[in-house]
């Protein structure tokens, strides 16, 4: 591979990045599809029901459900009110007299495509699905509504669609509301009572239309009542909101109606009922991880086939020893806790339809009101269709893999499926069926990890991969910095025919293996990658081995001790930022230890740069009380304002002062920094800006009171907050108009730009975070500038001169060595130093906390949209996301700034310090690979994506963010440093000139002498 410059390598770490980013989901979360497979079905004269009723609470959590409230429809004065009681009395009458309850745990990600397809095709997609879950995207599988003879489903546009489009023609009928009705901004009763009063509808008009009425008398029917209100409320309201209760009530008092008019419609007790939610909510209005909150939802079952609850008269019923419902009042009445899929197996069963071919649902028999010889029978059925699964991925791994190496548990002949099949019927057929269910279920968990086997039969192959490729990216990323930052290039890439050959057979090699097994396309990218990187470092062997020499040829025997010390305090800070992943108060430990920073050069130091030193430490104070506050944070309007207060007084005391300030840092005698301060034009755009942030305060505070009123977002205040957001973005460019060169002033326009994105888009003490990291930025570039001017010097010195005369003066190579000194101290960079390490561990630092600081990024429900329905009150998840992801990377424009300023200052070339920076946080990357699980709980599960996911994009965004800082300091010029460097150029030149000039004159004069000597001696 040929020299990569800045953007080449901008370039290649995005790609990397992203592509790596993906291995996890060929590598943990493979999709569980297959094709090609027989259905099963239970083979029994009768279903247990003719038709069912599949109600799905949104977003409704599991306790939430069965805990005691007051009575949220009430008045708060009212004191009857005030006295705890079931929010859903009518499901709950379910529990105790009619049916089995219990808790449906689903998997991350706990979104409403994935749940309701575990729920309703009994699968689990993959976790990259979710990004389908949005938008219609048919699901092109099997499922319960594909199985029936007809299923009608009433509901949200943005799920319904995905099983009606992919199902048999005809086969499903749908009623959806439209887009306009999910109003964040309003109360969301009105979609749930949208669905009751629809199905109303559809019994009504069976009454006078015989043919539909002939179509709702037959079996196998499923009806299907999406209720989206608790997912709505939850989101704007929170869970704990009275409107998220009172939402419970109305969907209890819905279902209670629906149920009664189907039982009287058909009068022949031959309905089955099922209620669930597709995922829960967490306190902060959001779900999508594998927090307890969004996993676990309630399940009550009731009607035709379903087993009447089973009591205890003393003590706790089976199933709550988990201690999660003891404030449900329900200790008597044994709870049956399920996997989301098993719900798929038990509606299929309840109405006699094939088990979905991709299930891979347990019936839980539990739920079952039939004798064990039935339940024997139901279970072995559920088991064949898990079985066939089995077989058809066991096919296809043998056909493909090289040396295929078959399941333990079903290796042998004795222990091989068809003879465990064998033997259960046996039972079966010889009345021992309790014996029959164990073994079945044995058999049904053996399939399960058989199938699990043949998902992770790639593993070892694909994770030593991608280890391979993150080393390599990492040792490339050291070797660009040294090869370009350190030596400038000088040495070549060095690659013999030996080593051509030698990775040329490794990358032929493992094309052939994936050739051979008929792997994805993206495996053979992933094998790219890391040999292109190792071939690279080999070939740059040279300049690493030259590097290594530079950078340590100033290190003596004493201060080696001192260099490991240093190095292993390095390695620990990185672990200590892998830490704060699941600790995020340790940043507030290390920026209080970041206080002591400045002492560890000296008390002279500190003494000479008080004023700065005392800013540093009162940022870091500020900077560690943030990941001490909760990551749930509520709606706040006087923090929102006090936040935009601060940003607004920097902005008001630059324009004032801002003569003073553009003076007093430019360099002497530099007159242009004062006719600069004084244009009209410039100062006009900063107040503009200025401006803005107070427009924002005010249409913040409006849209605020109005949706905490429930009254909506006023169009008028919806069009200013958009007009505020899009103008302060944009306003920033026009500076170019009256371009500036001063850096104070380009951090002030970058500062201000994004200051009403810290006002519209935050709902507590975001704004104080933004002034705190922003003070926190300059006081770090200032110091780092103090630190370095402390330990070399401004420039380089100038030549050593004795009594006016130069040293070694006969020496013929002295002007060649002074030429060279004045070409390098007239250079616009200098080379990287072990110095610079420390600021690019700095950087990865202020980096990673501008994330904890106001959330749990480890946990993607810690960010609430509530801020986001100031502009965006209809459900459309991209836009509302993409807002999002704006507020969250608007304190990277101030880093990437800071950073692109400090690396000018430094006399450092653009991109040295990220090429460093890149290789560092990728030992983060890579850490977190390892950590990914797709075992355990679903929170550790969640987190461990998140995780992975999270300081990959990191990488990505720290490549954005050095493209950014070329924008944003483009221009910015520091003249001492230009000035000073023309000073010593001509200084230096100067010597070399009359030290040439005395050593020809020396030259002369001693030729001359010679000369004269010679003659004499001819002349006597």
């Amino acid at each position: 591979m040929a020299r990569l410059g800045h953007r080449g390598f901008l370039g290649i770490a995005v790609l990397f990045h992203l592509i790596y980013i993906y291995s996890i989901f060929d590598i943990y979360f493979v999709s569980p599809i297959v094709r090609g497979m027989r259905s099963h079905a239970v083979d029994a004269p009768e279903a247990p029901a003719k038709r069912l009723v599949l109600y799905v609470g949104d977003g409704l959590r599991a306790d939430k459900a069965f805990q005691y409230f007051p009575d949220p429809s009430r008045s708060p004065n009212d004191t009857s009110a005030q006295q705890p009681g079931p929010l859903a009395p009518y499901l709950r009458s379910r529990v105790l007299e009619h049916g089995t309850f219990g808790v449906s745990h689903t998997r991350v990600p706990t979104e409403s495509r994935p749940g309701h397809v575990a729920l309703i095709a009994g699968l689990y997609e993959d976790v990259a699905a979710v990004t389908t879950g949005w938008k219609m995207n048919p699901v092109n599988f099997d499922s319960v509504f594909n199985r029936s003879r007809h299923t009608w489903s009433w509901g949200s546009p943005d799920i319904l669609p995905m099983f009606s489009t992919g199902a048999v023609p005809g086969r499903v009928t749908s009623a959806t509301y439209g887009h306009e009705f999910e109003d964040f901004s309003k109360d969301a009763l009105e979609l749930d009572y949208w669905v009751f009063d629809r199905v109303k509808q559809l019994f009504k008009d069976a009454e006078s239309d015989a043919e539909l009425n002939a179509q709702l008398r037959q079996d196998k029917l499923v009806f299907f009542l999406h209720l989206l209100g608790l997912d709505t409320n939850g989101h704007a309201y929170r869970p704990y909101s009275q409107e998220y209760l009172h939402n419970i009530q109305i969907v209890d008092q819905g279902v209670k109606e629906i149920t009664e008019l189907i039982e009287k419609f058909y009068g022949d007790d031959q309905t089955a009922f099922v209620f669930t939610a597709d995922h829960g909510m967490s306190d902060w209005g959001s779900h999508g991880d594998g927090h307890p909150d969004n996993t676990r939802t309630p399940l009550i079952t009731w009607g035709s086939g379903i087993a009447k609850p089973v009591t205890v008269s003393n003590g706790k019923a089976p199933g709550h020893e988990d201690q999660f419902s003891h404030d449900w009042h329900l200790d008597h009445v044994t709870r049956n806790d399920v996997h989301q899929a098993d719900v798929a197996a038990l509606m299929a069963y309840l109405v006699g339809l094939d088990f979905p071919v991709n299930s891979v649902g347990e019936l839980p028999l539990p739920f079952l009101d039939a004798s064990d010889e039935e339940k024997a029978k139901a279970l072995l059925t559920n088991a064949k269709e898990i079985l066939e699964m089995y077989h058809v991925k066991e096919r296809e791994k043998k056909a493909t893999v090289f040396q295929y190496k078959p399941y333990s548990g079903f290796a042998d002949a004795e222990h091989s499926v068809e003879s465990r099949l064998k033997a259960i019927q046996r039972l079966i057929d010889a009345g021992d069926f309790k014996k029959a269910i164990n073994q079945t279920d044995e058999l049904i968990q053996l399939g399960l990890r058989g199938l699990r086997y043949l998902q992770t039969y790639a593993w070892l192959f694909l994770r030593t991969l991608v280890t391979a490729g993150y080393l390599g990216w990492i040792a490339f990323c050291f070797t660009t910095a040294i090869d370009l930052h350190m030596l400038e290039g000088k040495i070549e890439a060095s690659r013999p025919t030996a080593g051509i050959i030698a990775f040329s057979s490794i990358l032929v090699g493992l094309f052939s293996l994936l050739l051979v097994q008929d792997s994805p396309i993206t495996y053979y990218v992933y094998a790219i990658f890391p040999v292109m990187f190792w071939e690279e470092v080999f070939a740059r062997r040279q300049a690493l081995v030259q590097g290594r020499k530079k950078l340590l040829s100033k290190v003596g025997k004493r201060d080696a001790t001192k260099l490991a010390l240093n190095a292993v305090a390095y390695v620990a800070m990185l672990e200590v930022m892998v830490q704060s992943y699941y600790h995020r108060e340790i940043y507030t430990i290390s920026y209080i230890l970041a206080i002591t920073w400045p002492f560890f050069y000296g008390s002279e130091f500190v003494k000479k740069n008080t004023l700065l030193c005392g800013t540093w430490a009162a940022a870091c104070a500020a900077m560690s009380v943030f990941t001490l506050l909760p990551a749930l944070k509520i709606e706040d309007s006087n923090l929102i304002q006090v936040g935009g207060f601060l940003i607004l007084m920097v902005g008001v005391l630059y324009i004032a002062f801002e003569k003073h300030l553009l003076v007093k840092t430019a360099p002497k005698g530099n007159d242009k920094a004062v006719g600069i301060a004084d244009d009209g034009l410039s100062r006009a755009l900063l107040g503009v800006q200025v401006g803005l942030v107070a427009l924002a305060m005010i249409v913040t505070r409006s849209s605020v009171t109005s949706l905490q009123a429930k009254k909506g977002l006023p169009l008028g205040t919806q069009v200013v907050g958009w007009f505020t957001l899009v103008a302060s973005l944009t306003v920033p460019f026009l500076h170019a108009l009256r371009p500036r060169d001063h850096y104070l002033h380009r951090l002030a326009i970058i500062f201000l730009a994004f200051g009403p994105t810290f006002i519209i888009l935050t709902i507590s003490y975001e704004g104080l975070f933004y002034f705190a990291i922003a003070t926190t930025l300059i006081s770090w570039v200032r110091l780092e500038h103090r630190i370095h001017q402390k330990s070399f010097g401004a420039l380089p010195s100038t030549p050593n001169k004795q009594n006016g005369m130069p040293k070694d003066l006969g020496s013929p190579l002295q002007p060649a060595l002074l030429a060279a000194q004045a070409r390098e101290s007239s250079s616009s960079y200098r080379a990287l130093t072990l110095s610079d390490a420390r600021i690019c561990l700095f950087f990865l630092f202020i980096l990673q906390s501008a994330f904890f600081s106001t959330g749990n990024i480890a946990s993607v429900s810690s960010f609430s949209l509530d801020a986001v329905y100031r502009l965006i009150p209809i459900f459309d998840p991209f836009s509302q996301g993409a807002l999002l992801i704006l507020k969250l990377l608007a304190p990277f424009a101030l880093v990437s700034a800071n950073l692109g300023i400090l690396t000018k200052r430094l006399r450092l070339r653009g991109g040295s310090l990220f090429a460093v920076v890149m290789g560092i946080g990728d030992y983060l990357t890579l850490r977190f690979f390892w950590e990914v699980r797709d075992e355990g709980s679903w929170l550790e599960i969640g987190e461990s994506i998140s995780m992975f996911v999270i300081a990959s994009v990191l990488c990505v965004f720290v490549a954005g963010l050095e493209a950014l800082s070329e924008l944003l300091v483009r221009g910015v010029e520091f003249r001492e440093v230009v000035e000073k460097v023309e000073s010593v150029k001509d200084e230096v030149v100067g010597q070399v000139a009359n030290e040439t000039a005395a050593v020809n004159k020396t030259i002369k004069a001693n030729g001359n002498g010679s000369a004269s000597g010679k003659g004499g001696k001819k002349r006597r």
